[in-house]
Parts: C-alpha cells; structure tokens; sequence
C-alpha cells in the first residue's frame, strides 16, 4: 500500500481526495511506479511547486586537477596518480573515484574555470554571495538564501524560506551557512542542527497556553516598533513568528525526519560521517538527503557544507574517502530530484573558494590557486550533460571561458525567476543594489 506524507491538494474531480488517491495502491494504477505517479501528479496538475536551490560548500576548496579537469599529458608532480574515466556524455571525463555521477552526467554541468576569489583566504563567502569579502557596502552583502528570503518569502508559514544545515566549525567560515549581510536578522539562515532541535517540540506546552502568551507579546509590538529604528525588532518579531509557526505545525519536523524515508532511498544516499573533519565540516552524505526533503516541504535556499577538501598534505589518499562520499551523495541528489519531477524547479551547485596548485608539493598536497577551481551543477532547468571552460596543459590557467562566480549567481537568480540586473535590495544607508555585480546569467546554461 503506497502511502506519501504531506498534505491533502484538494478534492479531485470526482470527489476523491488528493491523499486518498496516493493512498490506493500502486497495482490500481497498473502498476505505476513512485516516480511515474509523481510524474502523472504533475502533469494532472495537483502538485504545487516552487523554484528553489541547494547550495553545496566543499568547505576549504577541491582541488580541480582531481575532479573534472584531470590532465593525463602533464607531468607526474602535476597531474598525480589519480586518472579519467568516462561518463554517459562523450568526450567528458571525471575523477575514477566518481563514478556514480559519471553515470548521470547528462544531468550535471562540470565548470573547470571558475575565477572570482581575489586572493587565497578560506571563506565561504564567496560560495553564499558570488561576491568579494572586501569594499561590502554598510551591514555586509547578504547570502542567496537571505535575498530569496527578503524578496520570496515563504512558501509555507511553517517552514523557513531559508535553511541553513552546516554546523559550528573550528574554522567559524567553514561553519558558515551564508550570512544575512545588510538585509538583516529577519532573514537569516535557520540552522536545525544542536541542541535546538530540542526547541522545535512544545514539550507539554498546549497550544492554547502557547497562543496566549503570543497575544501577550503582541501586545508589546507598537512601542517597541517607536523605540527602536534599528530593524533589529523587525528581525526579533519574524523569529517569534517564525517559531510560533514552527511549533504549531509538523511540517519542518517532518522534513528533517529521515525516519519517513524508505531505506531503499537512504541507502542510495549514504550516512557518510556525522563529524566534523578537522576544523572542517562533516561529511554527512544525509543532509544531501535532508536537503532535497526541505525544498519539497517550501525551502527556497538550503545551503550544507561538506568535508574539508584543504589539502596540502596527502591530498591523494585524502580524495579516496571524500571523493566516493561526495560522489554517492550528489548522485543521489539528482536522480532523486528528477524521479520526482523537481529537476524543472530545484537547481544544485557544488563548489569551493577556489582550486589548488597544478603542482604538488613536498607532502603530496595542493597548495592555493585562486586563479582557477572548479563547480558541478544541475537541476533547475538549466542545460545540462555538457562542460564548461578548459584550462592549460597544467591546469594552472584559463584558456576558454572563464567563469566568475557573479555568473552562476545570475543564472540562479534567472532561473528562480529574478532579474539579477533589474531587481535590487537596499542597504542600511537605503543605497539599493542589483542582486550582481553587472554579471549576465549564462548563455550555455539557459534554454530558449
């Protein structure tokens, strides 16, 4: 008996409801399969939808010579031991020790000429932004998911338009989800991770007793909004919100509840390691998993960060445990994005602050290259099973197409339904600012 969680879209024509239909099972359909019921939910139009990304930070930069660009004609010291396979699109090849996406590699877009870091900090700011760390205007450049969140809003009431998976990190940058910038508290990320998970649940508290002490802080609001001029109370009142909502509805509980899952599709996911790596973040293959299960409950932005790709020594053997995690879990990622008919609506990005030293050094590590790394996308209507950029006989500089990251953020933007260079967001001096820096959303990725 085939049964989905979330709630009932209403009555069909017939007088059946939405839940009921999905509760028949599958041989009444002649044998449908999940993906196929989706697809003919879709189609019947019954399924509400929303465009939506997930930002994935591989926290202290990949090394791009390992990954999409290897180059078997360099010397030893540069193109090291790793080598090419082929994928399901002719003519390109990744990593060996990536083999799952090569199987679906008409699903993804490898960049090999990414660009924009102005120097080789550790940051993910770059990553959240498309922008630099330096010359911010008063308050900060906000993350993606902070603009999507001022300017979209939510989708549902009870789930936050912007959510943030990463934990604490010894290097905090690692541990960034991408911060609110100019654009205030109001909007920044929110992170289920810790302790306040805790806080999500009433914990014997009715909802009674919860709604009259919102009245009671309601009754606050006027004069705190005469006494401060700041935005800080305006962000205080969304929070109170925010968790008034949360904690009366199920909805964000459920997405963040693997538990409703099928093994079958978490197997296919992987667990990957719950722990932070080093200073870095964890490689958690779930929050992949975790991520896809909020866009479908209303996210607009989930951001995660993943591993800590900073290897300056042994980056060889270090790549045979991040590089299959990554693999499984991006993979996974995908196909399950377009099994259930997101691929349209949900764009994915994968990249670090910037790539690594064409020449290994002294301890079999890649060192900082600021001048040239790496990104993997998919989904979001873009165009897809194709590769973007080349680089020199060494890996070390552009030679076709470089790509600054301003260009994926306007892509992103125009796909989520935004005019990057149209559209702006006013600072705390009230100076507005277009959602990029002058950047044009990119011809190879946009259809039509």
């Amino acid at each position: 008996m085939l049964k989905l969680f979330g709630e009932s879209g209403g009555r069909l024509c017939d007088g059946v409801s939405r839940r009921d239909v999905l509760k028949i099972g599958g041989l009444a359909f002649g044998g449908l399969s999940l993906p196929q019921l989706l697809q003919a939910e879709q189609l019947a139009g019954i399924r509400k939808s929303h465009k939506a990304v997930i930002m994935i930070y591989l926290v202290g930069a990949p090394p791009h010579q390992d990954m999409f660009d290897l180059k078997m004609d360099a010397p030893l010291e540069i193109r090291g031991p790793h080598r090419p396979a082929r994928t399901n699109v002719p003519g390109i090849q990744i990593s060996e020790h990536m083999p799952y996406c090569a199987k679906i590699m008409d699903k993804l877009v490898p960049i090999r000429t990414m660009y924009g870091s102005p120097n080789g900090d550790h940051d993910s700011f770059i990553c959240y932004t498309g922008r630099q760390v330096p010359k911010q205007p008063p308050g900060g450049w906000p993350s993606m998911g902070t603009v999507l969140s001022k300017l979209q809003g939510q989708t549902e009431a009870s789930v936050p338009a912007f959510v943030g998976l990463a934990p604490k990190a010894g290097h905090p940058p690692y541990g960034s989800p991408g911060h609110p910038g100019f654009l205030g508290p109001a909007h920044s990320a929110f992170r289920p991770n810790g302790p306040g998970m805790e806080d999500l649940s009433l914990n014997g508290v009715t909802l009674d007793r919860l709604a009259d002490r919102k009245a009671l802080l309601t009754g606050f609001d006027n004069f705190r909004r005469d006494v401060d001029r700041s935005g800080a109370v305006d962000g205080l009142d969304s929070f109170q919100q925010q968790a008034f909502n949360i904690l009366t509805s199920s909805k964000l509980m459920e997405a963040l509840d693997l538990s409703r899952e099928p093994a079958a599709v978490r197997e296919r996911y992987g667990k990957g390691d719950p722990n932070n790596y080093g200073d870095g973040a964890p490689r958690n293959c779930e929050h992949f998993l975790i991520a896809r299960r909020l866009v479908e409950a209303g996210a607009r932005c989930v951001t995660l960060n993943f591993g800590r790709w900073d290897f300056h020594s042994n980056n060889h053997s270090e790549l045979l445990t991040h590089l299959p995690l990554f693999d499984q879990a991006m993979s996974a990622l995908v196909e399950d994005l377009h099994e259930r008919g997101l691929d349209k609506d949900v764009a994915v990005v994968a990249w670090g602050e910037f790539g690594r030293t064409p020449q290994i050094n002294a301890d079999a590590g890649r060192d900082h290259w600021p001048q040239v790394g790496c990104a993997l996308l998919a989904g979001g209507g873009m165009k897809t099973g194709q590769v973007i950029g080349a680089t020199d006989r060494l890996g070390g500089a552009i030679t076709d197409r470089g790509v600054h990251f301003g260009e994926v953020f306007a892509t992103l933007y125009h796909q989520l339904g935004l005019d990057p260079n149209r559209i702006t967001v006013p600072d705390l001096s009230g100076r507005p600012h277009y959602l990029v820096d002058g950047w044009q959303p990119m011809r190879e990725l946009i259809s039509g």
